[in-house]
């Protein structure tokens, strides 16, 4: 047999377990009372004795009724009889306010298990009407700081982060596809212009081909962004040991071709011994992203800086350019995925595609720089000067620690390459 939804409800479970509570209490106490009552009276049905009827005379003589006869009983007998019919009596009002009682507790339970219960269907109701679109409502419930006051403050910070983490995936999904268009548009254009037609002179369709291929490899690079934000963001992870020296060295080995074109000169320094736990292919990217950047922002002919080394139990990794250098009011947002700056100085949130015009485009590479240190306890910080330079600094936990060496709370702030000059 199915229960109807109303005493399926928890509602409806709370107010008999109330009730039963409640009863089972009152029968406890009743019950005792009832039997330390019985053993402190010692209640007997009443002992009749029959005795004939009699009258006296005038002469005061007792003189019997004939065939008449009276129940007579000892003065004992009477006070136990009067004591059972007392517990009796007991009994029976016992049982009839038991029931009584039993239907009020009913209603008071139903009654107070809906007041108990009333935040649980406006978190409920909230509930229901949330969608993934909007994720803007909140429970907001008032009230004594109780149970029910922290689940709902719970699910509101829940609901939150939710709403944050969704318009950070709506973002990067809007950007993404604005950053590929374009590329995608100037092969579309190139290919429909040029390379589809064949009587295109040579040399139009040998400029043609290298457009299509600088764009191929924009695209490229942003999707292999993509990728790295969402494999750091999976726990698939295993850390190790790393040896953040051989990480900038071998990231400084693959750049100095490219920073030899552009006649830049590639200085290491690169302490042994600082080591760092986690993942060396992260942080080889964090390293690329940063190395590329200052191979396209530095200015001709100017002085790179790799280093690498520990200060206050912090590993760190350090890259110095001789570039446009990055605005005050830019520096805490050049992290932020696709952010764009002013039209006159943009923050190097990737490299430009023209290192002689020091534009800056938007992508994801210092995003990645930023989502990897702090993924790994740490945290990644700049310092830059307008028309001189910028230094990105990676701090991480060192876990080649002495028994002398402490870790501070917090990394440095200074540069730990010092000033420039």
């Amino acid at each position: 047999m199915k229960l109807p939804l109303w005493a399926q409800t928890i509602r409806f479970r709370l107010t008999l377990t109330y009730s039963a509570v409640l009863i089972a209490l009152s029968a406890l106490l009743l019950g005792g009372v009832y039997v330390a009552l019985s053993q402190i009276l010692e209640p007997k049905p009443l002992d009749q004795i029959p005795v004939k009827k009699y009258y006296k005379d005038a002469h005061g003589n007792i003189q019997l009724k004939q065939g008449e006869v009276i129940q007579a009983a000892e003065l004992s007998s009477v006070q136990s009889a009067v004591n059972y019919q007392t517990l009796q009596t007991l009994r029976d009002y016992s049982a009839a306010g038991m029931g009584a009682l039993f239907l009020v507790s009913l209603g008071t339970g139903w009654w107070l298990s809906g007041r108990v219960l009333r935040p649980v269907r406006r978190i409920t109701a909230t509930a229901q009407e949330i969608s993934a679109t909007d994720l803007s409502r909140r429970i907001a419930l008032e009230g004594p700081h109780d149970e029910l006051r922290n689940l709902a403050d719970t699910v509101d910070g829940m609901l939150g982060r939710l709403e944050t983490a969704f318009l950070t995936q709506r973002q990067l999904v809007d950007d993404a596809s604005h950053e590929l268009r374009n590329p995608l548009a100037v092969i579309q254009a190139n290919v429909d212009a040029v390379l589809a037609h064949d009587d295109t002179p040579p040399d139009d369709r040998a400029q043609a081909t290298a457009i299509v291929g600088r764009a191929i490899q924009r695209m490229t690079r942003l999707v292999e962004d993509l990728l790295a934000s969402a494999r750091r963001s999976s726990p698939a992870f295993v850390d190790a040991d790393v040896d953040l020296a051989t990480i900038a060295g071998e990231a400084a080995e693959e750049y100095e071709l490219l920073a030899a074109d552009r006649e830049l000169h590639v200085v290491r320094r690169l302490s042994p011994g600082p080591t760092a736990a986690g993942d060396a292919s992260a942080l080889r990217r964090a390293v690329d992203n940063l190395l590329s950047n200052a191979v396209r922002l530095a200015r001709g002919g100017s002085e790179l800086v790799l280093a690498v080394g520990s200060r206050n139990g912090w590993a760190w990794i350090a890259i110095r350019d001789e570039g446009p250098g990055i605005a005050p009011d830019d520096a805490d947002r050049v992290f932020d995925r696709f952010y764009r700056a002013g039209q006159q100085q943009p923050p190097a949130t990737v490299p430009p595609t023209d290192p002689s015009t020091g534009q800056r485009r938007a992508g994801l590479g210092l995003a990645i720089v930023r989502q990897i240190a702090e993924s790994h306890g740490g945290t990644v910080t700049l310092h830059s000067e307008l028309g001189i330079g910028t230094t990105f600094v990676i701090w991480l936990p060192e876990r080649s620690l002495t028994n002398t060496t402490r870790r501070t709370p917090t990394p440095p702030t200074e540069d730990p390459l010092g000033p420039r000059g």
